[in-house]
């Protein structure tokens, strides 16, 4: 479906001693199972390399993004009648961004998260984390130990694992019989149609179309019984799956007609892809040509945003600190250190407001209002705040 020729992890982040190293590249390369209809990255890299201690990737440092996970848990608490009496799991919890809200509410609950760093964190807020990868035997060890969940969530997840049946099967095992596994991803017809190539990334095993999920959580034991479209990661879908075994949950009609509108779409030939490699190609030039028009003219032109996305766009059209020096980012584990590959320098974002630059390429594209609010308290005032993506565009002038 796309190549992106080769580029380091994009969460592989470099201090000022590994920037004197080598990088190791892996082909960035995205295929299509016609059998079905899985889309998926090659797998050069295990999982432990990528997910290593030096994660840097900490979802609280989005306002945005806490909100969001406070706004699920209060849905969940009501609509499933969730207590004391009742217990959580979040696959993948990160930092506590989201168990947080559970916790708060004087519901039991445990987070499964592998990377160090991230686990650390949760663990300052009082919660409990079993700090593994997710896998069958993992779920058995829980369940030995009475820790099945009358709810279950795994948010932005679902694509970061290399082995989705066993992640699916070990998700159901882990359920009670009148348990609720809710997950979110982002939806790969918007990811095709809206040209997000940039969410393409070697984190990213799969990228998933709803009728495929159905039928792999189908394979696993279990039955998705609703599925909402969100506007999280420029457009994902809330997909809500109980046992197969179970009667508690009648099926939303809107799970036969997202499929069916996936059908009606073309998902499931070859054609609905076939653009998207040139689409990408096209979103490289223009940005290339922007940049060095901009330098040309004298412009300053900096970046917002450490984030995987950037890193896919900067490295697949070779921008360098010569023509984006430097990259702003909230977070304090990311300051200080270099942009994989393209090995521009991260700094905080009042020092981007102190370079008074003309234009700012805002990379996380699904978080510009909350850049730009946050640019303007900081003081950032004549630039432009500009996206590549789907092509290059002037979003807000402060």
């Amino acid at each position: 479906m796309l190549d992106l020729g080769a580029s380091p992890p994009s969460n592989a982040y470099l201090t000022k001693l590994t920037l004197r190293r080598p990088e190791k590249y892996f082909p960035l390369r995205v295929f299509i199972c016609e059998n079905c209809w899985l889309v998926q990255a090659e797998a050069y890299s295990r999982a432990a390399e990528l997910f290593n201690e030096e994660y840097a990737y900490f979802s609280s440092f989005s306002s945005e993004w806490v909100t969001h996970a406070d706004n699920l848990v209060a849905s969940a608490v009501e609509r499933y009648r969730l207590d004391g009496n009742s217990h959580v799991i979040e696959i993948a919890s990160n930092d506590g961004y989201l168990l947080q809200h559970v916790a708060k509410r004087g519901i039991p609950c445990l987070g499964i998260e592998p990377t160090a760093s991230t686990a650390a964190v949760a663990r300052q807020k009082g919660l409990e984390v079993v700090q593994e990868f997710l896998s069958m035997d993992l779920a058995h060890q829980l369940e030995q130990q009475g820790r099945r969940a009358d709810y279950m969530v795994a948010i932005n997840v679902l694509a970061h694992v290399p082995e989705i049946n066993d992640f699916v099967k070990a998700c159901a095992h882990l359920l009670k019989p009148h348990g609720v596994f809710t997950c979110e991803f982002p939806h790969l017809y918007r990811l095709v149609t809206e040209k997000q190539f940039d969410t393409v990334y070697h984190e990213h095993f799969s990228y998933l179309s709803f009728l495929t999920t159905v039928e792999i959580f189908a394979k696993a034991g279990l039955t998705v019984f609703d599925v909402e479209e969100i506007g999280t990661h420029g457009g994902s879908l809330r997909v809500s799956a109980c046992r197969s075994d179970s009667t508690e949950h009648s099926v939303n009609p809107r799970v036969e007609q997202l499929m069916g509108r996936e059908r009606e779409a073309g998902m499931f030939s070859r054609a609905f892809y076939n653009g998207l490699q040139t689409a990408a190609e096209t979103i490289k030039d223009e940005l290339l040509l922007f940049l060095v028009n901009a330098k040309k003219s004298g412009e300053k032109v900096l970046g917002y945003g450490a984030a995987a996305k950037g890193n896919t766009l900067l490295n697949f059209a070779g921008v360098k600190p010569d023509l984006l020096p430097m990259v702003a980012d909230k977070s304090t584990f990311k300051q200080g250190r270099y942009l994989p590959g393209s090995r521009i320098p991260i700094v905080a974002p009042a020092d981007l407001v102190r370079a008074k630059p003309t234009k700012v390429i805002v990379f996380p594209w699904n978080l510009r209002d909350e850049v730009a609010k946050e640019l303007r308290t900081l003081g950032l005032r004549n630039c432009d705040l500009v996206t590549a993506i789907p092509h290059i565009e002037t979003y807000s002038r402060l």
